[in-house]
């Protein structure tokens, strides 16, 4: 089970355009299970920001849980996020943490790990916006263009075997003796 897990990360954007988009990164499309973020306290100082943002997100439970609550308590999840922006060493620490169902479950690190890769692409996708560049498809857009891709590939294909049977023309059959 996941205790606590620390993620570096080296965004290729300026300073001001990583701390832009740490505020906006919700919505995006690959955070769907996003629902609401809500700030609950923000302090600013000359040197800092800090806050505490409560986010709603959607949530999968094993289906033992499923009948310990009601649905809509199963399938969402409420997380607190704190976050401290240091603007004099350009610095950003997020502490995030699931409060409900905590002390009778805790998540693996499969689905932790799926969860912090969504969260980083969603993250860039939003960077990308900004910057004004094309922002990176989804996974399920790459996943159906190459599809698509493929099902071109394999008709070509089979008009090219086609054309090049009938240039060769009907052939005798051999009979052995």
């Amino acid at each position: 089970m996941v205790k606590y897990f620390l993620g570096l990360n080296d965004l290729k954007s300026s300073w001001e355009q990583v701390f832009a988009a740490f505020w906006q990164r919700y919505p995006n499309p690959y955070s769907k299970h996003v629902l609401t973020e809500d700030v609950i306290h923000r302090e600013v100082t000359p040197d800092k920001v800090i806050s505490r943002r409560l986010l709603t997100k959607t949530g999968i439970v094993p289906r033992w849980a499923e009948r310990l609550f009601p649905t809509n308590v199963a399938h969402s999840a409420f997380v607190l996020e704190d976050s401290v922006v240091d603007l004099k060493h350009k610095t950003l620490t997020t502490l995030t943490w699931n409060i409900n169902h905590a002390r009778l479950m805790e998540c693996g690190l499969a689905s932790f790990k799926s969860s912090i890769t969504k969260t980083i692409k969603g993250f860039e996708y939003v960077l990308a916006g900004m910057q004004g560049e094309t922002p990176t498809k989804t996974l399920r857009e790459t996943a159906k263009e190459a599809t698509e891709k493929a099902k071109e590939t394999a008709l070509a294909a089979k008009e090219k075997a086609k054309d090049l049977a009938s240039k060769a023309g009907p052939q005798k059959k051999q009979h052995y003796v």
